[in-house]
């Protein structure tokens, strides 16, 4: 991948969502503003025909929403940081940091990839508490890219 997975434009500090939906259709706006991804609704469609199969929050505080498609123009990890917490469906409760997933359909395996890659970090706590702990977007762009993006 020769641009970085995920970028300060596509990271929202403290969003300002209710549902697991809105979060997802903030942060895949923020994916098509940086011409990520070619069109939203569609988008949105295969991340919520994903989301019927599984939910997406697991254990932690985290919610991993993603889907493969060719609407995806750059492999792409969106952030969202948020104290208050959204339902994913987790056990242990609400997320509060939201990382959504975009990959091209014909990436092969780079879904697979980033996927695998982010779930070993999010088992750190470490690596958990430092994007909770950071408002810039910049430096969680920076941490996600560098942690993730091997």
């Amino acid at each position: 991948m020769s641009q970085p997975i995920t970028t300060p434009e596509i990271v929202i500090v403290e969003i300002d969502a209710s549902t697991k939906e809105e979060a997802v259709r903030m942060l895949a706006e923020k994916l098509i503003d940086a011409g990520r991804l070619t069109s939203l609704d569609d988008y949105l469609a295969a991340v919520a025909a994903r989301e019927e199969h599984f939910p997406t929050g697991i254990e932690g505080g985290v919610a991993i929403p993603h889907a493969q498609s060719d609407l995806v123009t750059v492999p792409s990890v969106a952030v969202a940081t948020t104290t208050k917490g959204i339902d994913f469906g987790a056990d242990d409760g609400p997320s509060h940091l939201i990382f959504l997933i975009a990959a091209p359909a014909s990436g092969e395996n780079t879904h697979l990839e980033i996927l695998g890659s982010l779930a070993r970090k999010i088992m750190h706590e470490e690596f958990r508490d430092r994007l909770r702990a950071e408002t810039d977007p910049a430096q969680i762009a920076q941490i996600v890219t560098q942690e993730v993006q091997k």
